[in-house]
């Protein structure tokens, strides 16, 4: 059975992706719209319009056009939204690289995406310059500049003409992050201009807009397309100030929303996880705060509960005072498909959402529930694979149509691996994963991608890894079950530093056990369900 949306459709307006984020700031002048968490450097809504109109001019005269892919490297900072819009007014493709990749990781998505040209910040180089070399990719800009190579001023300085490519943003790629997907290695996620817009639109109808303007704290990282969807380009479209933050740093993040008066959060589990319970919470204010979104990975009702409970207590606002919810995503959805909308906004008259609630279907977003044993649609009531269905969701996986045709059918349906329950007035809730997919700290980590990296040890014979829920922290580790190689006596400490130099750090394996041999199907498939019952 279809499930429609509880909320009307909205318009999609069928444009660009920075003619429609940045419609506002053409009118919005000298008001602030990226702002340095740490420095208080500032880029007026006005100055954002013009930078963007010169990369995007600098990016032609280096010969690059419609559909070229340019890969940013980078953390956040106020120029990240230069490069990418200006990349898209180009008519070109950002692909964004995770800022925490080892150079082999790097090189993979250079080659994968044939990305042409790489944007990164000097810190990064040593990282980089090996990756573009594995990689063959000769064009380079460093941000804040570096011998050898084009800094962001020399392009912003450029007098090349303005540049105005004929976009369809119906089927014109606008982004290529990487995601594992339901389950495998990386693959390119081929996202439209229409893609964005509307998931940009959609969500507008579920936020009640502070009149004096929202101020939203950055610090997930833009690199993943929740930050780059609903941090930036959420924050820029409403006309509102958007506070970056390089990395998640506690002291830094408070002081930055006490300072900024941040009014809105979006976060993921790890960080609610510190306002609830950090002592250092205590010493700042927050009260600024009128709302904090969870996503990127489950949040438990108790620990939302906790940390609205404690903030407003802190700031003294009782029930008036800040929210705790969440909402729900993948990369393949661009990335929101669910989600708690503010206080009086709800299309059916109900004041609160569950806090283990992902909250209702966006606007123009179909649902279907499907019973995994059957392939049916599950009973009313009943739990099963959630499948998704909208303007937002992506055109497929990158020279991978059997990966696209295994996620995505013919009638325009994502399986997306979670499976999820739905109540009587259309509050879904996410309870299992059908996916192999690991989550650790909002990350998506691939067994497949690290067992191929453990069996290159010449010590491991066979690997199988799955994902072991920390009851402390909550978390999901990746855990490492694996068979020695004859004479091999490798222990789970050279096992954790070899798997430390070749992975980034959200990948690195936290627990390891020796077993005799990896349970397998008839055709070789690794019974993972026989692993997770030990």
């Amino acid at each position: 059975m279809v499930l429609a949306s509880r909320f009307p459709d909205v318009e999609i307006p069928d444009v660009a992706v920075p003619a429609y984020v940045l419609a506002r700031s053409r009118e919005l002048g000298d008001a602030p719209a990226l702002v340095d968490g740490l420095t208080g450097e500032t880029i007026t809504h006005a100055q954002l319009v013009g930078y963007v109109d010169r990369f995007a001019a600098a990016l032609h005269a280096r010969g690059l056009g419609k559909g070229d892919v340019v890969a940013v490297f980078s953390p956040n900072t106020i120029w990240f939204p230069v490069v990418f819009h200006g990349i898209a007014a180009a008519g070109c493709v950002m692909s964004p690289i995770n800022s925490l990749y080892t150079p082999d990781e790097i090189a993979f998505q250079l080659r994968d995406s044939r990305a042409k040209l790489l944007v990164t910040v000097s810190p990064f180089l040593d990282r980089a310059r090996p990756a573009m070399v594995a990689a063959g990719v000769t064009d380079l800009v460093v941000l804040d500049g570096a011998e050898g190579a084009d800094s962001l001023r020399d392009l912003l300085t450029t007098q090349a003409p303005s540049v105005d490519p004929d976009l369809d943003p119906a089927t014109d790629l606008v982004t290529l992050p990487y995601s594992s997907g339901t389950t495998g290695l990386p693959k390119g996620v081929m996202l439209t201009h229409r893609n964005l817009v509307a998931n940009v639109a959609q969500t507008r109808p579920l936020i009640d807009l502070a009149p004096d303007g929202e101020r939203i704290i950055a610090v997930l990282p833009f690199f993943h397309i929740y930050g780059l969807t609903v941090l930036m380009n959420q924050g820029l479209q409403w006309g509102g100030a958007v506070i970056t933050l390089p990395r998640f740093d506690l002291e830094q993040f408070l002081r930055a929303i006490q300072d900024h008066e941040v009014t809105r959060a979006f976060v993921a589990p790890p960080i609610l996880l510190a306002l609830a319970k950090h002592p250092l919470v205590e010493q700042f204010d927050l009260s600024s705060l009128r709302s904090i979104n969870s996503g990127a990975a489950p949040l438990d009702e108790s620990l939302a509960l906790a940390a609205q409970s404690r903030l407003r207590e802190l700031a003294g606002t009782g029930d008036e005072g800040v929210t705790v919810a969440q909402g729900y995503g993948m990369t393949e959805l661009s990335p929101v498909s669910h989600t708690t909308p503010d206080r009086g906004l709800s299309p059916v008259g109900d004041p609160d959402v569950p806090k283990g609630s992902v909250g209702y279907a966006l606007p123009g977003t179909e649902c279907r529930l499907i019973d995994p044993a059957t392939g049916e649609d599950a009973a009313a009531g009943e739990r099963g694979e959630l499948w998704v269905r909208g303007p937002q969701v992506m055109a497929g996986y990158l020279n991978n149509e059997q990966a696209t045709s295994d996620t995505l059918d013919g009638e325009g349906w994502l399986h997306t691996g979670d499976v999820a329950v739905v109540d009587e007035l259309g509050r879904y809730t996410v309870v299992d994963r059908v996916k192999e997919l690991i989550k650790y700290k909002g990350y998506q980590v691939a067994p497949a991608e690290l067992e191929a990296v453990l069996i290159g040890h010449p010590g491991i014979a066979d690997a199988a890894v799955i994902g072991v829920k920390d009851e402390e922290s909550g978390e999901e580790l990746p855990k490492a079950f694996l068979v020695r190689a004859p004479g091999s006596e490798i222990t789970e400490d050279e096992v954790k530093a070899y798997m430390a130099e070749k992975v980034a750090p959200h990948k690195k394996i936290r627990l390891v056990e020796f077993i005799e041999q990896v349970p397998k199907s008839a055709a070789g498939k690794i019974l993972r369900k026989e692993l997770r019952a030990r």
